[in-house]
Order: C-alpha cells, then sequence, then structure tokens
C-alpha cells in the first residue's frame, strides 16, 4: 500500500558517516562519529541522556551541521549535498518535539496529510490533490486510526497522538521512519500499542531507526543496535551482544540487570 511497502534495497548506504564532528556553543556534542547504516536496516541507537543519541539524528535530518573538515564524510544516500525539504522527503520523523508543535485545534486526518507538505496542519497555499487524500485513508486503515481522522488532535490522548504522526511520517512514503525517544510519555497500554504498530510497520519492509534510552522500546525486528556515550560510538553490532549486562553497566556506568522474554529486552538497577 502507499506509505508502507516493501524497499529495494541496493549496495549504496542509507547513512554513511565518518569521523564525523557537530559542536555547539563551542562544545562537542558528536566526537569523531563513524557509522554505517544499509538501506532495509533496523537500527536501535541506545546511550544515557546527553550521550548524542538525538544529534545523531539531527545531523541525518539537516538540523545540525557538521564542522567542515576535509577528514570528516557524511552521506545519505550516496550523495554529500541535500536540498533540506527534498532530504526530509527521503525520512518519516517522529519525536515528542514534533508532538508540542501539534498543540492546536487541527484534525487529525490533517495531522496524518500534513505530512506530504513537511508543515504543522493543513494551508491555503497547499495542493491537495485526490490520491493524497486516498493516500492518508490508506495509512490510517493500516495503522488503525482511523477512527481519529474527525478528532481534533488537543482531544486525543497521548497514544492516540503519536500513532497520528507515524501516519504522517508514513504517508509520503519515506526511505526510512526515524524514531526518537518515540514512547516518552506513553502510559502501559499506549506503550504496547505503539510496539504493535511499529512490528506491523517494520512486517511491512519499511526500515526503522529508533533513538532510546528504554530497552523496551527495542522491537523484535531490530537487530543491530549502536550504543553511544560521551559523544562517541561506544559499541555497534548484534542486539544480542550489545544488550548485555556486562556493556550497557559499562555504559551507564552502574550495575545493570538484563533480561530478554520473547525478543523484547528490560533493564533494571
Amino acid at each position: 500500500m502507499p506509505g508502507i511497502h516493501e524497499d529495494n534495497t541496493n549496495h549504496t548506504a542509507l547513512i554513511e558517516m565518518s569521523e564525523l564532528v557537530v559542536s555547539r556553543q563551542g562544545k562537542n556534542i558528536l566526537d569523531s562519529i563513524s557509522l554505517r547504516i544499509e538501506q532495509g536496516e533496523n537500527v536501535a541507537i541506545v546511550g544515557p541522556n546527553g550521550s548524542g543519541k538525538s544529534s545523531t539524528i539531527k545531523v541525518i535530518t539537516g538540523d545540525y551541521r557538521p564542522l567542515a573538515d576535509s577528514q570528516m564524510d557524511f552521506r545519505i544516500l550516496g550523495k554529500e549535498l541535500w536540498n533540506i525539504s527534498e532530504l526530509r522527503s527521503l525520512l518519516g520523523i517522529v519525536s515528542g518535539e514534533l508532538q508540542v508543535d501539534y498543540n492546536r485545534e487541527i484534525y487529525g486526518f490533517d495531522v496524518v496529510l500534513s505530512g506530504f507538505f513537511s508543515s504543522i496542519g493543513i494551508y491555503p497555499n497547499h495542493k491537495v490533490k485526490p490520491e493524497m487524500m486516498e493516500t492518508v485513508l490508506e495509512v490510517m486503515k493500516f495503522l488503525d486510526i482511523a477512527h481519529l481522522y474527525d478528532k481534533m488532535i488537543s482531544e486525543m490522548s497521548t497514544g492516540e497522538a503519536r500513532r497520528l504522526l507515524i501516519g504522517r511520517a508514513l504517508v509520503h512514503d519515506p526511505k526510512v521512519l526515524v524514531l526518537d525517544e518515540p514512547a516518552n510519555s506513553l502510559d502501559i497500554k499506549s506503550h504496547y500499542q505503539f510496539r504493535e504498530t511499529t512490528r506491523k510497520i517494520a512486517a511491512h519492509g519499511k526500515s526503522i531507526i529508533l533513538v532510546t534510552h528504554n530497552l523496551e522500546d527495542i522491537i523484535p525486528e531490530i537487530g543491530r543496535v549502536i550504543l553511544l556515550k560521551n559523544g562517541k560510538v561506544f559499541a555497534d553490532g548484534k542486539k544480542e551482544d550489545m544488550l548485555t549486562e556486562e556493556k550497557l553497566t559499562e555504559l551507564f556506568e552502574l550495575p545493570v540487570h538484563v533480561v530478554e522474554k520473547d525478543g523484547y529486552y528490560n533493564a533494571w538497577c
């Protein structure tokens, strides 16, 4: 279906970073980051607060620029330079920050539709085509949120609004769904529904990059985990090799206990 279809992968990496440095207010928030994410790959980026997780995503989305240095290399789909609007058409982004932007009276249908325009809501200058409206309905049905089409987002639960933002992110058929701390503020039921929604998306072949400090957010379909610490890649590899008590104790600098059940991981101190 439009917005959720299996991606054809090739040998061009989705994202390539080599020795990338990002500085804000005179401080390096990303320090010599090197990583490669392939098309079609499902990846979780995990680390404590301030480790550089969200900053890494902001580099990918064009919100942060790496320092100009001939030694650095940063490419998306093999290209170094992108028009920001063109770049963001390749990315489906869901974050708590985005949800805060939708703090006014906007119908659920228009929230999803706005994904075509990378806007907060729909405006008179937007040219809405019939096929766009059809795609919105298809995506909302796929995500089991069709009942929200005529409900104001301000009247929805946090979980309902978050699933609408997933629809907004998917409606223009991005190369990858980027989830930045997606389960923040969700209660137990909404958290479960969110995970089931992302599993359904992954099962239909859409690549996912998940940023989180909560292991419970990592769905079984994610096979690779990148651990960040102090703006650097601390470790990178298969999920079962990264989410160990030894690795996480060193990452968070306190004793961490880990249990795995049915492909989900949970950690506590």
